[in-house]
């Protein structure tokens, strides 16, 4: 019998549970381990608790360095915790490897974390065999009072799901970037491809600043930072670390428009695109008011578009015709177009 063999995106959650739960082993100081839907580790260090956290960035990008940096520290964010200390390994393509090219990434890499205060502290760097483009992966170190830790799983029933900043900043970008010239030849104009480029720093896929605002209101049950197979499947990943349902209303949800042209134009669904610069929360909901009114006033666009419901209601979209169950893209829609 021939196995599958998955495809590319994450792994099917239940079988990425699976594994987990069968080959790690708990510590007495481990205070949040591996689990499907926690942004992070959360490891006792006496006084204060360390975040750990580990990413990649595997797209072809000219700006990989400094997109490793970022997405590392979100999900450190999304803990309440503030990043301090970066390794970084780098793998490099043969026959590809030029001193320019290994510079820009050290380059891009120094000025993202010069600009979030984080001390690039070690990591490998090799050429390596197969690969066709460079690999970056993170490792990010922070840390958090105990009393203020954040936790995906501290969602509760009743509360407001809030999202911060829209859909989908980083898909979008990534479009504009990888598919300029047939943008270009599809009539888009020049300034209007840059625009969706520079979506990439103005708003931006740092959700640092909001989380840290969100974070010191009080109000916040849990955050998430929605990635690779977007809004969604952060929504799947949340309900199933605080296991809980989700209850969320299409009509409400704020696509930006950059994001809605692209997936119309290629035939994505803008809630499976990778979604970095989105923040997920939940309050309960007579505190969500007051949290939506503090990120406003702070110049971020932020909008309740749903609740917590109990689990056995399931993970579930209102659409304009009726209820029906929130799709998950272990597979992110960009993929699609690679």
């Amino acid at each position: 019998m021939t196995e599958q063999i998955f495809p590319l995106g994450k792994l099917d959650m239940a079988f990425l549970a699976e594994m987990l739960n069968r080959y790690t082993d708990p510590h007495p100081r481990v205070v949040i381990g591996a689990q499907v839907g926690e942004d992070a580790a959360v490891i006792d260090f006496g006084d204060r608790y360390l975040v750990a956290k580990t990413d990649p960035i595997t797209f072809a990008t000219d700006q990989i360095g400094w997109y490793a940096v970022q997405v590392n520290a979100n999900d450190l964010a999304t803990m309440g915790a503030t990043p301090r200390w970066l390794l970084i390994t780098l793998l490099l393509p043969e026959d590809h490897t030029t001193r320019s090219l290994v510079e820009g990434i050290f380059r891009q890499v120094h000025e993202a974390c010069h600009m979030l205060d984080i001390a690039l502290v070690g990591g490998h760097t090799e050429v390596t065999y197969g690969l066709d483009r460079p690999i970056v992966v993170g490792q990010l170190l922070g840390e958090v009072d105990k009393d203020k830790l954040v936790s995906t799983r501290g969602a509760q029933v009743g509360d407001a799901i809030i999202l911060a900043k829209g859909i989908a900043i980083e898909g979008t970008a990534i479009i504009a970037r990888e598919r300029a010239d047939d943008l270009r030849q599809r009539g888009y104009s020049q300034e209007w491809i840059e625009r969706a480029q520079h979506m990439l720093f103005d708003p931006g896929i740092s959700i640092l600043r909001e989380a840290r605002l969100a974070a010191t209101t009080g109000y916040v049950h849990a955050m998430h930072d929605p990635t690779e197979g977007g809004l969604a499947t952060g929504l799947h990943e949340l309900a199933r670390a605080a296991g809980v349902g989700v209850l969320v209303d299409e009509a409400v949800i704020p696509v930006l428009p950059e994001c809605q042209e692209l997936c119309r134009a290629y035939n994505l669904d803008p809630l499976g695109t990778i979604a970095s610069g989105a923040l997920l929360l939940t309050a309960a909901a007579d505190a969500a008011p007051r949290l939506v009114a503090a990120l406003k006033d702070a110049g971020t666009i932020a909008t309740t578009i749903g609740r917590i419901m109990p689990a056995d209601e399931g993970i579930k979209i209102k659409r304009q015709h009726g209820i029906a169950d929130l799709p998950r893209f272990d597979q992110d829609e960009i993929t699609r177009l690679f």
